[in-house]
């Protein structure tokens, strides 16, 4: 019984944020912390869309502009924006990645079945980044797949960041 209700609820809860004034949701399992915009080390020679790095109780952490890593015009953090720290599995260890976004809004519950595919989306983000969209009480909402954000090559640039700690 209980197993039934684990899995009822897995994949239903996201965090939403915005970026660009649209609506974003990552899943909640994901997450494990979100914070406010805090200093961060850039690095030279990596892509403008990774900021630089965050040491966050000892560990250090990438941090990725999701407005530059999806092509949006950049924006000046304010008292609003947001590092969203992601917990991803690289070559099967767990690794830590922090998100800035422009703000966040809630937790929503969405149930699997309402996520559905699209082979196209009319948004800013490509859709291969893109898990679905769905459908909330107070609008549409896009789900993105943020472990299809990063290109290979890019995974292996931050693999090696996390390993230079």
């Amino acid at each position: 019984m209980e197993i039934t209700k684990r899995k009822a609820l897995t994949g239903a809860r996201y965090l939403s944020f915005v970026l660009d004034q649209e609506e974003y949701c990552i899943e909640i399992l994901k997450i494990k912390e979100i914070m406010a915009m805090a200093a961060v080390t850039p690095i030279p020679q990596t892509p403008d869309f990774l900021k630089g790095v965050l040491n966050l109780r000892g560990q250090i952490i990438p941090v990725i502009d999701l407005r530059l890593k999806f092509h949006m015009p950049e924006l000046a953090y304010t008292d609003r924006t947001i590092i969203v720290i992601v917990e991803l599995l690289l070559d099967g260890e767990k690794t830590l990645m922090g998100l800035v976004v422009d703000s966040i809004k809630e937790v929503v519950n969405i149930p699997e079945e309402k996520v559905t595919k699209m082979p196209y989306v009319n948004s800013k983000v490509k859709s291969e980044f893109i898990q679905g969209i769905a459908e909330s009480g107070d609008g549409i909402k896009i789900v993105l797949d943020i472990t299809e954000v990063l290109t290979e090559d890019e995974f292996v640039l931050l693999k090696d960041l996390h390993s230079a700690r």
